[in-house]
């Protein structure tokens, strides 16, 4: 007995003493990970907190002193300025321009994607293959050929022209298509022996159980045609139907004078960002919901 006790006294005694050098070592492995994380967010916002700054400083401030996280001296002139200009005009065009092409790509997208999951129809595979094909084409390959067909039908310089063109996106339709195949076909069956017809049955059951699915697609179509810009130069020259990106291209062209104008540049895309940000800060919980639905799919 008082060998066997003796024999097990020390490793009683060391047990401790593992668990906490153990438990220091996931001390500093947590310590380093966190540094290692501010660090790379502090290098992330960076840019952002010098935007911000530089939109109150001076434009010979902002030339000589870029990096300056002190405006010297502090003025809202690029701010009274921005708003004199068509600014408003611009950010009025985005937000139909915006609003148009989101609720298009949603349902038109929807719909396509519903028919290549489920309908059966002669050619279907075929066009799914060229809807994948048309996503490997670069969209400035494009532009030629959509501003010739908009002059040629008579839409160009018009909002239909900004608008109808990007209505439809062959990215929004493979998420779709993608998240309706994940839908077990015994709920459509059950509303069809209901006497549900196809549009009924996409409408009232499937497209309510694909959430996820719109709220992915309505985050992306909301920030791709908010940020849209080769589209909208060749879709219009006329100055009262330019969107932001189009207007705020022109400001680091020199539109409003002489000088690089970076404090009005700053400013104008300061302002640019909110909308965008806002949306997908709101519907980020769904847009991880859709995104993991399309890759347990997967």
């Amino acid at each position: 007995m008082t060998t066997a006790s003796r024999s097990t006294t020390p490793a009683t005694k060391v047990e401790p003493e593992i668990q906490a050098v153990g438990t220091k070592t996931g001390i500093g492995k947590k310590l380093v990970f966190y540094v290692v994380l501010i660090f790379f967010a502090i290098l992330y916002i960076y840019p952002f907190i010098i935007q911000l700054i530089t939109a109150f400083k001076t434009n010979p401030d902002a030339t000589n002193n870029a990096l300056s996280l002190t405006p010297d001296p502090f003025t809202t002139g690029a701010w009274d300025t921005l708003f004199s200009s068509d600014y408003p005009v611009w950010f009025t065009n985005s937000i139909i321009v915006t609003l148009c092409v989101t609720a298009g790509r949603v349902f038109f997208c929807s719909l396509a994607g519903y028919a290549l999951a489920r309908l059966k129809f002669t050619g279907r595979t075929t066009i799914f293959t060229g809807l994948l094909a048309i996503m490997a084409v670069p969209g400035v390959v494009l532009m030629i050929p959509k501003f010739l067909v908009l002059n040629y039908i008579g839409i160009y310089n018009t909002y239909p022209a900004l608008i109808v063109p990007i209505m439809v996106d062959a990215a929004g339709i493979f998420i779709m298509k993608q998240f309706f195949e994940s839908i077990p076909v015994s709920v459509e069956e059950a509303a069809r022996i209901d006497g549900a017809g196809v549009f009924r049955t996409f409408w009232s059951v499937v497209l309510p159980m694909a959430k996820p699915a719109l709220i992915t697609l309505t985050i992306l179509s909301f920030q791709g045609s908010w940020n849209e810009l080769p589209h909208f130069i060749i879709a219009t020259n006329n100055p009262d139907l330019y969107t932001l990106t189009r207007g705020v291209a022109g400001f680091t062209g020199g539109s409003l004078g002489s000088g690089n104008q970076y404090p009005i540049s700053m400013a104008a895309a300061l302002l640019m960002t909110i909308p965008s940000a806002l949306v997908f800060i709101v519907f980020q919980r769904y847009f991880t919901q859709g995104a993991n639905a399309g890759a347990e799919k997967g």
